[in-house]
């Protein structure tokens, strides 16, 4: 597989070099490898199934993490590559995957510059990860890129109104300001948005509203706690305020009320959440 390795570096001014490395460290921070598996292990699947991945096929799965989607797509058989900013999540993607015993090369790679060569992927997909690239357009073209015509594309992304998105919401009053440039994350999950964003680029463009139950939790403070562990954006928010215990006192609040109104288990002891993603599919236009 062709990897541009000067392409990244041709196009990265320095205050976005700057931008690279706090997404890097904000992921790198808690344990996203254990949300990914004890929250969301079935969307990886889904979103294998949803692209028809093949043993046949050379797969990208983009802003991979520690390989959620493309662990299942190498026991289906395909040829994958998994990149991602945070190399620092390949540790527990490699142990999982000789667990299963499959093979997935891993390449430290950055979603809206993509070491890889035109036309190279017959299946490019991402697993909420590629969402929180800051740039949008430039996400959605490097996908469109490195896709093969009539390769498939799939992305799996939390909803502005499901529960992530009403997460990061509550958490928005808190946090630092965006960089400029940057949009939300969340929009990947508004269908009007991502059609924008691949225009005519794409045919076949399909897109579904889908939910996944979060039940790893006893209660609502236990659920906060678990994401102030092990959730980047989450910790990345509470550090932003440790040197102001009285906002942090407040967040805590806001964010215990927030999943203590949204639990939807009737079980004392319990909690349930069903998080609303976008499962998206499209094909690369043929010339």
């Amino acid at each position: 597989m062709s990897i541009d390795g000067d392409r990244v570096s041709a196009m990265e001014p320095e205050a976005d070099r700057a931008l690279k490395a706090k997404h890097r460290a904000l992921w790198a921070s808690g344990n996203y490898p254990a949300v990914a598996a004890e929250l969301i292990p079935a969307l990886g699947p889904e979103l294998v199934q949803a692209c028809g991945v093949q043993f046949t096929d050379r797969v990208l799965d983009v802003a991979a993490g520690s390989g959620n989607a493309a662990i299942p797509a190498a026991a289906a058989g395909a040829t994958v590559i998994a990149c991602d900013l945070t190399p620092e999540l390949f540790d527990a993607g490699r142990r999982i995957a000789a667990y299963r015993g499959v093979d997935v090369e891993w390449v430290e790679a950055d979603a809206e510059a993509l070491p890889f060569a035109d036309d190279s992927f017959d299946v490019v997909m991402s697993c909420v990860g590629a969402m929180f690239a800051p740039h949008h357009q430039a996400t959605a073209d490097e996908l469109v890129r490195v896709c093969r015509p009539g390769g498939t594309i799939g992305l799996i992304n939390w909803t502005p109104q499901g529960f992530i998105g009403n997460l990061f919401a509550t958490m928005k009053p808190y946090a630092p300001p965006p960089p400029p440039g940057a949009s939300p994350a969340p929009l990947w999950g508004d269908p009007v948005h991502v059609w924008k964003l691949f225009g005519e680029k794409v045919v076949e463009f399909v897109t579904r509203r889908q939910t996944v139950r979060m039940d790893h939790c006893t209660s609502p403070t236990e659920f906060r706690e678990y994401w102030k562990s092990n959730y980047g954006p989450t910790i990345s928010v509470y550090r932003f305020n440790e040197d102001r215990p009285e906002r942090t006192a407040e967040l805590d609040r806001d964010f215990l009320d927030f999943l203590t109104t949204s639990n939807q288990a009737t079980e004392v002891g319990r909690t349930a959440y069903d998080a609303e993603y976008l499962l998206v599919t499209a094909v690369k236009r043929e010339l």
